[in-house]
């Protein structure tokens, strides 16, 4: 039987750089450009078909950048460079899009490549925040590009908001999650804000009235019971959506399967390995080798990757599987977990270990403690 694989797309394109981004983005390309790198990454999908040959793909991830500034004809080659691997007939495929960069007839084209899963970024309901952060949208072209997109078709929306972000308060945050669930999509994920080394907001963050970690963590658990009140289940840190629409391919990501990546930036977890490509774009439009980084996952690793990771989801991680994985007990090899659960931060319940609503919100500093 095939093992699955998961197929990563970056697409380093945007309309503009927000001040708050640190991905690898390029503003101001054109569609001639922007085909060009179509042409590459379809050249490197095909070179590595062969080696896949034992794996179904079943999720396909769009990422970027935005995806959605792509012509639709770039995106079908790519998208017929995918279909070289053995694809699942059921295979989710996920395409990001700015609310500023596509219309009804753009995800009507989508549609008819096989898109099934669209990320619309939103960030907030507040056109002033929006100008803060530097987004190319408004609240209402959100909300026509949402409507195109149902009209289109699309019965799989998940949309990106962000707290912590400057001057917001827990009332703007409020009114920004109750005008999302208005329009009721299957998924939505929420970030908090970190200001990046090299960002605008980095260079300005003197100037800035950002959140504190205590605000960040009253917006957060607003937000975990809010959502919860309107069916949205927290299946990951970051992460809620409604009964069995949780993103398939984070969830490979989150659960140590394989995936490829393609594009500058993209990085791959194949056949026990790790590696990724660097973001020079012009040895990649070269067809240079642009691999930056390349390591074979040994058992201490693949052992941190499980419980970091795992620990992330409301699921948590099996205490069971843990010990049929590396050999040892749980409790053995990480002694302070006892601690965390008796302190409230961590559950135990049957051979399932998970972060309670309390340890969420210290989620980094545990994980750092345990790691």
């Amino acid at each position: 039987m095939k093992k699955s694989l998961g197929i990563y797309i970056h697409v380093p394109f945007c309309l503009k750089k927000c001040g708050y981004c640190d991905f690898c983005s390029f503003a101001g390309k054109g569609e001639e450009y922007m085909d060009a790198y179509a042409d590459e990454l379809c050249r490197r999908i095909a070179a590595a078909v062969a080696e896949a040959s034992d794996y179904v793909v079943d999720t396909v991830y769009f990422g970027g950048g935005t995806p959605s500034l792509m012509p639709l004809v770039s995106v079908e080659k790519i998208i017929n460079a995918v279909c070289l691997f053995d694809i699942a007939p059921d295979a989710e495929i996920t395409l990001e899009c700015n609310p500023a960069t596509a219309d009804e007839a753009y995800f009507l084209g989508l549609c008819a490549l096989g898109v099934n899963r669209l990320s619309i970024g939103l960030q907030s309901a507040h056109d002033n925040e929006l100008a803060l952060l530097g987004r190319a949208h408004t609240k209402a072209d959100f909300v026509r590009c949402f409507e195109d997109a149902r009209a289109a078709g699309f019965d799989n929306i998940s949309a990106d908001l962000m707290y912590g972000i400057p001057d917001q308060t827990l009332d703007s945050f409020s009114s920004s999650l109750e005008f999302l669930v208005s329009l009721s999509p299957e998924h939505i994920s929420a970030y908090g804000l970190t200001v990046e080394d090299g960002t605008y907001f980095h260079a300005h963050r003197n100037e800035l009235s950002l959140a504190d970690d205590d605000m960040q963590a009253d917006m957060y658990s607003l937000m975990s019971v809010f959502l919860e009140k309107y069916g949205y289940h927290k299946y990951e840190i970051s992460n809620f959506s409604k009964e069995g629409r949780g993103s398939r391919h984070n969830m490979r990501y989150w659960k140590c399967l394989d995936y490829l990546g393609f594009g500058v930036a993209a990085h791959s977890c194949f056949g026990g390995r790790r590696y990724g490509n660097s973001r020079d774009i012009g040895a990649f439009l070269r067809g240079e080798d642009i691999t930056e980084e390349s390591y074979t996952i040994d058992a201490d690793e693949r052992r941190r990757e499980f419980v970091m990771l795992g620990l992330r989801l409301a699921s948590g991680i099996d205490t069971k599987e843990y010990a049929t994985l590396f050999g040892d007990d749980f409790f053995a090899h990480y002694p302070n977990a006892k601690g965390y659960i008796d302190g409230g931060f961590m559950r135990r319940d049957g051979e399932r270990v998970t972060f309670t609503d309390r340890g969420f919100l210290v989620s980094n500093v545990i994980l750092s403690d345990l790691l």
